[in-house]
């Protein structure tokens, strides 16, 4: 599988631009698209961050009860730093659904590259290879390899096949615009008008820049300047529903 970029717009003289927005494009084993959101440098290190304090709380905890136990408490103690060190984050990510206490915080959550929940061979790859990302020293490679990668992926999720993306929630019921209702210029197929409808039901949760981007790669077919292409997807969306 791999995901698929969409089309780059041509600009006003034919140079190509970059999309706005960097969600991936993949198909299930099932035959289903889904459109992920890849999580970035940032979230990732905060729910790094949080899963670092929380496994040294418990280890604190930890050392001061089997600190009462001397030398039995000592070996005890290495056992335990070892299983919190490398099994938290494998545990987390594969009993609840991608999502370590950190990740769940920032709404984020681990798969395989095809869509599918994180597995076990998979999420221990990837948290076994960390103390390479951490190489030279402060997660130098880690944070050369989510910079440098379109997914954002570290050299954990390239060996072991996963992605870290945010969890969308449910989209909540929308309505079209108040617009006068039109009628397409070209015939639509079923694809087309679903399309047409998407864009008009969420272009609410969109930036304007976004907006004017998305209408702009049908101002030719519509007859239109890009300007107006937006308000006239709404129209043709009204006119679909009447």
């Amino acid at each position: 599988m791999s995901p698929i970029a969409p089309p780059a717009n041509p600009g006003p003289s034919g140079t190509q631009q970059t999309l706005l927005d960097t969600r991936l494009r993949v198909e299930t084993p099932e035959g289903i698209d889904l459109l992920l959101r890849p999580a970035g440098l940032v979230p990732r290190a905060l729910a790094f961050a949080i899963d670092l304090g929380i496994r040294g709380a418990i280890l604190l905890v930890l050392y001061i009860v089997l600190g009462l136990l001397g030398e039995l408490g000592a070996g005890l103690g290495a056992i335990l730093l070892f299983l919190v060190t490398w099994w938290y984050m494998v545990l987390f990510e594969v009993l609840n659904q991608g999502r370590s206490p950190g990740k769940q915080w920032l709404g984020l959550r681990v798969i395989h590259d095809d869509g599918t929940p994180v597995g076990w061979a998979a999420s221990l790859t990837r948290n076994l290879l960390r103390f390479v990302d951490l190489l030279p020293f402060g997660y130098t490679l880690g944070i050369l390899s989510c910079l440098n990668h379109p997914a954002f992926k570290r050299l954990g999720d390239l060996a072991a096949g996963t992605l870290v993306v945010y969890r969308d929630l449910p989209p909540a019921a929308s309505e079209l615009p108040e617009v006068a209702a039109e009628v397409a210029p070209v015939v639509l197929s079923r694809d087309e008008q679903r399309a047409i409808l998407a864009f008009a039901e969420r272009q609410a949760g969109l930036s304007a820049a976004r907006r004017e981007e998305l209408a702009g790669i049908l101002a030719d077919t519509l007859q239109v300047p890009a300007e107006q292409a937006g308000a006239r997807l709404n129209g043709i969306a009204r006119g679909l529903l009447t």
